[in-house]
């Protein structure tokens, strides 16, 4: 990033978001910035104009456009202060943040793009060339068309098949073999007896063969990339998550603003309402509420006050606070989580599919074919071009065509299955792993359960009693009094209230004329009777000069379709588990009313990777599903992992799936699906091994031309094409309702 031409107010008026925002800000020069901010709520384009005329209205801003594709907004603005563009979105009801401005593409795909199109144009032109020659050119013409496919087919193999010679070729260096040793081997060879038999005017030419074999083969290769690389990493959305930096209290009382590497133990922060904490320390003076989801998943704020705990990542909701550094940010509990996440993707990405254990046998032996079918046939009629020939047609005949698009055919036609169910795949080895499951575990909150407090019952209906209710709920923004404001529908006049005052983890108090009410828990609220609550739903309790007035009781409704999926995954034979922050009472709540026997109530991020490393050392093979910023280390820790596509960034990025209905019942049918596509994968590995079978011995004999080869290895490629189709064709009738609602074709369930 450029730095500042020219200094801005960064003093402590400016919050700790303005400062991160200007130092993600690109400088363009003459004291202009360029900010992209990622808009995760645009889903139409009424959201995308709403977005770019809030941010152009803002003073000093000259530019904003958004971007409906990539959900992002891009603004360039010129002032001496920074301006308020997150806070400003947030007014409109858009969650914003900052985002990278580093290149996204990937550049391998796009060579493997640019290779498959050359070969493509290449084998199609060469291809109506050797037609006519099939057609019986004659002599003159043959070897004019021959000569002309020489000059497309070498321009050809030198820019598409480096995918494969350059593999190959490291692979050779470093002792050892891949399956891009054949393919180069063996096209290499095509056409250089093709450039042979034309300069000696010979009658048969295979440029078509080396050059629609390299066709083929990179279809495979950009399709098992794609699906591959479309699995982002985690790690960099937990990292977006720390602060660049905190306001320091220094001696004299000032504050001064220092970037979180230069934040060591002992010192003093000063942490503003709306920040994030960078790193783990102690709060030394002040209350307030803290957004603690990414440490226990759950959406309620906790209190927190002198001598309490807190971690990294988490956010000040309400009040500034003074707060002690316990630990570097390299030693935070953020960077635990990270640490946790990063060694999970790597385990995750050592996980070898089929195709690739398949492939370990397939290089050997094909090469030993070849090479003992010329030799053989060398000795037999001492004639080298038909025992070249030969072994060429085996090379050819027995490449891995089939093999190599039998996984990603299946895997790309099983993704745009699953995502007619609605459930998007990013990864085409999640399929394969997801087939293999035998355990699913279960977050609680915002997974099984809406995520959302609900009014559940209320002890009093007086109507003058509930405007009051309404009254104090609307002066305040937490979560239980939110729902207080929703819940109540009210036609009639609201009692005007004075003295508001919010106490951080206790409640909202006002007054009313001269009588004073308290809405919030019980034991701030009430003078006398109950202390403490009774049972496991949240309460909020409304009292007038410490006597109770009314109770307001609330739940988490469960997710539609989530004691149907959790009884159907249980009589499928599936073990069944449920991990959740939250407190044990509600946990246990949940679990008995879905009928969940096993379950852990309490668990930060590395209790529930403890838990699945413990699974899986029972040799259990676990699906984890979650949706809290504190699941992104057990999404990526799982054999295999699906989220709901309102969870949270984080946890998005970590898992393998995400789907989108409300519905749960898209974790089943992500199963089927995903068990389906695996017999289909097999079926193709065993077309695949039975046609090498027959083809094989047929090439040794002398009976098939290095043409006729290829011809052969299309076949078989078409014939793996057509069996992975039939996955889209199977199973129409629709039992969810979202499914109905869509008029989708869904997996029979």
């Amino acid at each position: 990033m450029d730095a500042p031409a020219a200094p801005l107010e960064l003093g402590n008026t400016q919050t700790g978001s303005a400062r991160d925002l200007l130092f993600a800000s690109q400088s363009l020069g003459s004291g202009r910035f360029r900010t992209s901010l990622s808009v995760p709520g645009m889903h139409c384009g009424g959201c995308m104009s709403k977005v770019e005329k809030t941010l152009s209205a803002l003073p000093d801003v000259e530019m904003a456009r958004a971007n409906l594709s990539t959900k992002r907004a891009t603004v360039e603005w010129k002032s001496a202060t920074v301006p308020p563009l997150l806070e400003a979105l947030e007014t409109i009801g858009f969650d914003a943040h900052l985002v990278d401005n580093g290149p996204r593409a990937d550049p391998h795909y796009y060579r493997l793009i640019r290779a498959l199109a050359v070969a493509g144009f290449a084998a199609a032109n060469i291809m109506m060339l050797s037609v006519a020659v099939w057609a019986g050119a004659d002599a003159a013409t043959r070897e004019l068309f021959h000569w002309l496919s020489a000059a497309i087919a070498m321009p050809t193999l030198l820019f598409s098949g480096r995918v494969f010679f350059s593999s190959a070729r490291n692979a050779l260096r470093h002792g050892r073999s891949n399956m891009d040793v054949p393919i180069s081997v063996g096209v290499i060879l095509a056409f250089g007896l093709s450039l042979y038999e034309t300069v000696v005017g010979g009658e048969h030419a295979y440029f078509d063969a080396s050059v629609t074999l390299l066709f083929f083969l990179l279809v495979g290769r950009t399709l098992d990339h794609a699906m591959r690389e479309r699995a982002r990493s985690a790690v960099k959305g937990l990292a977006s998550l720390t602060p660049r930096g905190a306001s320091v209290v220094q001696e004299d009382g000032r504050y001064a603003y220092c970037p979180v590497s230069e934040i060591v133990p002992g010192m003093t922060l000063a942490l503003a309402a709306g920040e994030r904490l960078p790193v783990d320390g102690t709060v030394m003076s002040g209350t307030s509420l803290f957004d603690c989801a990414m440490v226990t998943g759950e959406g309620l704020p906790v209190s927190v006050g002198p001598g309490d705990q807190v971690r990294a990542g988490t956010l000040n909701l309400q009040a500034p606070l003074h707060i002690k550094v316990l630990a570097a940010a390299k030693d935070s509990f953020l960077s635990e989580m990270m640490r946790l996440v990063e060694l999970a993707e790597n385990g995750r990405n050592r996980y070898r599919r089929l195709a690739d254990r398949v492939s370990e046998l397939y290089s050997p032996i094909v090469h030993l074919a070849a090479l003992l079918t010329g030799l053989v046939w060398l000795m037999v009629s001492g004639d080298w071009h038909m025992a070249v020939t030969t072994a060429i047609a085996v090379l050819i005949i027995t490449c891995p065509c089939a093999l190599g698009l039998a996984v990603p055919i299946v895997h790309v036609v099983a993704a745009r299955r699953l995502f007619e169910t609605g459930v998007l795949t990013k990864d085409g080895s999640a399929i394969e792993r997801l087939s293999q499951v035998d355990t699913i575990v279960f977050d609680k909150t915002g997974t099984l359960t809406s995520g959302h407090p609900v009014l559940k019952s209320s002890s009093e209906t007086s109507p003058e009693i509930l405007s009051i209710a309404l009254a104090l709920a609307q002066a305040s923004r937490h979560p239980l009094s939110v729902s207080i404001a929703r819940s109540i529908k009210w036609a009639g006049s609201i009692p005007s209230i004075t003295d508001v005052n919010e106490e951080p983890g206790a409640g909202v108090s006002a007054r009313i004329g001269e009588t004073s009410y308290r809405l919030g828990k019980r034991v701030w609220a009430c003078e006398t009777g109950k202390t403490l609550q009774s049972g496991p739903d949240p309460e909020v309790v409304l009292s007038r000069v410490g006597v109770e007035l009314a109770t307001f009781r609330f739940t988490d409704n469960f997710r539609s379709g989530a004691h149907e999926t959790v009884a159907k995954l249980k009589r499928d034979g599936f073990k069944v588990l449920m991990l959740s922050g939250d407190r044990s009472e509600p946990v246990a709540q949940s679990a008995r009313e879905l009928g969940i026997e096993q379950f852990h109530a309490q668990c930060l991020p590395q209790h529930k990777v403890e838990i699945l490393d413990q699974l899986a050392q029972e040799g259990r093979t676990v699906l984890m599903v979650g949706d809290g910023l504190n699941d992104a280390p057990s999404l990526a820790a799982a054999h295999v992992s699906i989220a709901p596509s309102s969870a949270a960034d984080i946890g998005r990025q970590a898992a393998d799936m995400v789907f989108t209905r409300p519905s749960l019942t898209s974790v089943r049918e992500a199963i089927v699906t995903a068990r389906k596509a695996d017999r289909l994968v097999r079926q193709n590995l065993a077309a695949a091994v039975l046609y090498n079978g027959i083809a094989v011995p047929i090439a040794v004999l002398g009976y098939v031309t290095p043409l006729v080869a290829a011809l052969a290895m299309s076949l078989s490629s078409i014939i793996v094409v057509a069996n992975a189709m039939r996955l889209s064709r199977s199973g129409t009738a629709v039992k969810d309702p979202e499914a109905a609602r869509y008029h989708l074709p869904l997996e029979a369930v």
